[in-house]
């Protein structure tokens, strides 16, 4: 037992007149006579605190509530319980040690009010009423980066306290007020029911069964009470001494610091915050007359005219039906507003409104480097009505094709889509994709279209069949390429004008088709022989690369048609690229097509080419920079393989490095190689520049 653990006590039994027999036992104590025993007692009070708490707060917690427990036990004023608070005397028997607990009355006192606040701690927070003292987390002590905890203890100390941790907080404490200041069993019924216990009498009880202590009732006194029981029915006799090791002394502590890394992490956040709050307050502290960062400007989703008008249906842009005849530009700007429902205002409403502030449940998509956010002014509608199982809304604000949907039923699960098109012309502003369903897909074409037909490209040649449209230019289904999981067939959108141009379109999932166009990248031209067709269709199966990057047209260039070793034909190398509406982030791929059988008209039967290279974001292939350079690997029937290598029209000789080295005139090359040959291919342009391999 530690020193401090020592408690003194009077010599007797109070006296008459003594405290316990006055009208007013706190007035007979006294505030200093509190004070006193609280500094006195104070490790012994911590230590009934701590162990009447329960262990799953933590050896931490428990620790600074125990400390918190004691240093706000002092009483204030005038205790209307002081007189329960206080102990019956007793008289002890010849040599048997007093404790100071029970003939001290401040002592008694101060015990009383932290044996209540450590049951308190326990009960339950109800709803409706006002919280104790005791349930809130102490407000001191407080220790900053630092775990504090009771030295270790051996087995019987884990096994005891693991024995306290399954008791309720009365039972413990009548355990605590047995084994730490062995009280006889009235008296701890007399703490008890002061402390505010609810049945003291089972609290006691039940100790004497959890413990194995078997007491007479009332009869057990001080230190004999505790060592004569006999162990109960089925349970193990503790050994209550352990409660005064140092495994239990609150004040006798080990420091250990908090998780480094979490509090550095913490750290960084409280910082970032910290540094939020002073932005925003800066901001706040804005004097009102002058202007702040953003000029003149409202807050943001402040009301203003121009917001307001923007999503006004009323001053929706419908462009007369004939405009488009005699404008001076022929793109969506002149497309008339067309559907059954260009005057539903209500419609029109929902669509703005949620183009501007889509809610959470809204599906929203954009195609690469599109804006999404609201129309800068009232926008143009191009179409409003039912297609399918929806009611779909079509708007253009110069920038961008916006398509509103939302079921014929209801509202909730509208959706939103956005495309860029800045920039387009009559040759790629011929449709919209106005519904996807089932597989399916259906376009919005514009007022020049006048007919419509669906080629497959895998077919170049079979005819092209026929599409109908509605009078308001929404074609019948097709089978869209967009998400298919195989390539057995490509269906492409045939439209002519009224000029008698005809175009090959093709969706590649996004709101807006790409137009298909063959030749030099300097004078692309739209598909329309059968030749062309050919060509793409050993082409069409590699589109899906392209999916989703917002491409505006894909061009297919056959830049070099090469004699293969062996006499196994001639293969042809096309250049594929894909221009997007940015400008920027271009997608193109060399291929390398084998010669294979062909059809009854001598055209190939649509096997796909091989992907030599591919690069993103560079000229290669293009009106800048029609220059292209690839190379390949090949095997040949009779298992020989070869390095191939070929160069567009101004490639004036080529070198191979690596594990072939070798050097030639023109733009075609074909050197003996192995399969697990590592070579590089570089050109010579006429002009001497030299030119590098799609990488």
């Amino acid at each position: 037992m530690r020193s401090h653990d020592a408690v003194t006590s009077p010599a007797g039994p109070a006296a008459p007149g003594s405290p316990t027999d006055s009208a007013d036992p706190l007035s007979a104590i006294g505030v200093d006579r509190a004070e006193a025993a609280l500094v006195e007692h104070y490790p012994r009070l911590v230590r009934l605190a701590y162990l009447i708490l329960s262990p799953s707060l933590g050896r931490n917690r428990r620790v600074l509530t125990a400390h918190a427990i004691v240093q706000r036990s002092l009483p204030r004023g005038r205790d209307k319980d002081a007189q329960a608070l206080l102990p019956a005397p007793r008289r002890t028997a010849a040599g048997e040690a007093n404790e100071a607990g029970v003939q001290d009355p401040a002592y008694a006192l101060l015990r009383v009010r932290v044996v209540r606040q450590a049951l308190d701690t326990e009960l339950p927070l109800l709803r409706f009423a006002l919280p104790k003292r005791a349930q809130l987390p102490p407000a001191l002590p407080r220790v900053w980066g630092l775990r504090l905890f009771p030295r270790q203890g051996g087995a019987g100390e884990l096994a005891l306290d693991q024995r306290l941790a399954k008791m309720t907080a009365p039972v413990r404490a009548a355990v605590v007020l047995r084994g730490l200041d062995r009280l006889p069993d009235p008296e701890v019924r007399r703490v008890l029911s002061a402390a505010g216990a609810g049945d003291p009498a089972a609290a006691i009880w039940e100790a004497d069964r959890t413990t194995g202590q078997e007491r007479g009732a009332g009869t057990g006194t001080g230190a004999g009470a505790g060592a004569r029981g006999t162990a109960g029915a089925g349970a193990v006799p503790l050994d209550l001494s352990l409660l005064r090791s140092p495994e239990f002394d609150p004040c006798a502590l080990q420091v250990r610091p908090t998780d480094l890394v979490r509090r550095r992490q913490h750290g960084k956040a409280a910082l970032a915050a910290v540094a939020a709050l002073a932005v925003c307050g800066a901001l706040f502290g804005l004097p009102g007359s002058g202007w702040g960062p953003d000029g003149p400007a409202a807050p943001s989703y402040a009301l203003n005219p121009a917001s307001q008008a923007a999503l006004d249906p009323a001053k929706v842009v419908k462009v007369a039906p004939t405009v488009w005849h005699h404008a001076s530009r022929t793109d969506y700007s002149v497309w008339p507003a067309r559907g059954p429902l260009v005057k539903d205002k209500e419609l029109l409403r929902r669509a703005l409104a949620v183009w501007a502030r889509p809610g959470s449940s809204v599906q929203v998509s954009t195609t690469p480097g599109t804006p999404s956010g609201p129309p800068m002014g009232p926008p143009q509608l191009l179409y409003a009505g039912t297609v399918d199982r929806a009611r779909v809304v079509l708007f253009y604000d110069g920038l961008r094709v916006v398509r509103y949907a939302e079921p014929v039923q209801g509202t909730s699960a509208a959706a939103i889509d956005f495309a860029r098109v800045d920039a387009a012309d009559g040759a790629t502003s011929d449709a919209v994709v106005v519904d996807r369903s089932d597989g399916n897909v259906r376009y919005l074409t514009a007022p020049w279209v006048t007919s419509t037909r669906v080629r497959d490209l895998l077919t170049p040649d079979a005819s092209a069949l026929p599409l109908h449209r509605d009078a308001d230019g929404v074609t019948g289904s097709l089978r869209s390429p967009a998400l298919a999981s195989t390539c057995t067939s490509w269906d492409t959108l045939d439209v002519r004008d009224g000029a008698g141009d005809q175009r090959l379109l093709t969706d590649l999932g996004e709101l807006v088709p790409a137009r298909l166009t063959s030749g030099s990248p300097k004078s692309p031209k739209d598909v329309t022989s059968e030749s062309d067709r050919a060509s793409w269709a050993r082409t069409a199966c590699l589109l899906p690369t392209m999916r989703g990057h917002g491409v505006k047209s894909v061009n297919s260039w056959k830049y070099a048609q090469q004699a293969l070793p062996e006499g196994e034909g001639t293969a042809a190398w096309v250049c594929t690229r894909g221009e997007t509406w940015r400008g920027a982030d271009s997608r193109v791929m060399a291929q390398f097509q084998p010669p294979v059988a062909t059809g009854k008209d001598g055209s190939p039967d649509g096997n796909p080419g091989a992907i030599a290279a591919s690069a993103t974001n560079t000229p290669a292939c293009g009106a800048k920079s029609p220059d292209v350079l690839a190379g390949a690997l090949w095997k040949s029937k009779s298992g020989d393989w070869f390095l191939l290598g070929a160069g567009s029209d101004r490639v004036a000789s080529l070198k191979a490095t690596g594990d072939v080295k070798a050097s030639v005139r023109g733009r075609l090359m074909a050197l003996p190689a192995k399969q697990t040959t590592k070579a590089g291919l570089k050109g010579t342009l006429n002009d001497g520049h030299t030119l590098t391999p799609l990488h």
